[in-house]
């Protein structure tokens, strides 16, 4: 029997994506981000969230998508992935949707220009929108959780 999970949808240019509700722990607005030198380039630094520094990750670079200017609507999701706070930089962020996972298809092998390793999978949500599912361990490495780890501390 099919199941049914909350999705946070946020977007990346054009494209939807979606998390899982039980990975996010708060979506915030744009603040202030300390840079933090010799990291990846899509580490765009760490914010202090009511006493927690958080690393932040700019999901467009870590797709390897274009840049985009900041808005008033980009937003940071902040989401657990291995037992740390991570958060991601979105264009928007702004529908919790239910989803019935038999919608959940494998992902081709690129979608929207970001590799199949990053997606869990594509819904089918309705005949003009598709919501591409993030596999949130894949889109840190272990190696990259490690090296995120120590920045927080």
């Amino acid at each position: 029997m099919a199941e049914e999970i909350k999705v946070i949808v946020f977007t990346l240019g054009t494209e939807e994506y979606g998390v899982e509700v039980d990975s996010v722990k708060t979506i915030e607005r744009l603040v202030p981000i300390t840079r933090v030198p010799k990291t990846f380039d899509f580490v765009k630094g760490v914010i202090n969230l009511r006493g927690v520094v958080v690393p932040v990750i700019d999901l467009r670079g870590r797709f390897g998508l274009p840049e985009a200017a900041h808005t008033e609507h980009t937003r940071i999701i902040i989401v657990n992935v291995a037992d740390m706070e991570v958060g991601f930089i979105v264009d928007t962020a702004n529908d919790v949707i239910d989803l019935n996972t038999d919608l959940i298809e494998s992902p081709p092998e690129v979608v929207g220009g970001v590799k199949a390793k990053y997606l869990r999978g594509v819904a089918k949500i309705s005949n003009e929108r598709l919501l591409i599912m993030l596999n949130l361990p894949e889109v840190l490495n272990k190696s990259e959780i490690i090296q995120l780890e120590e920045i927080g501390e």
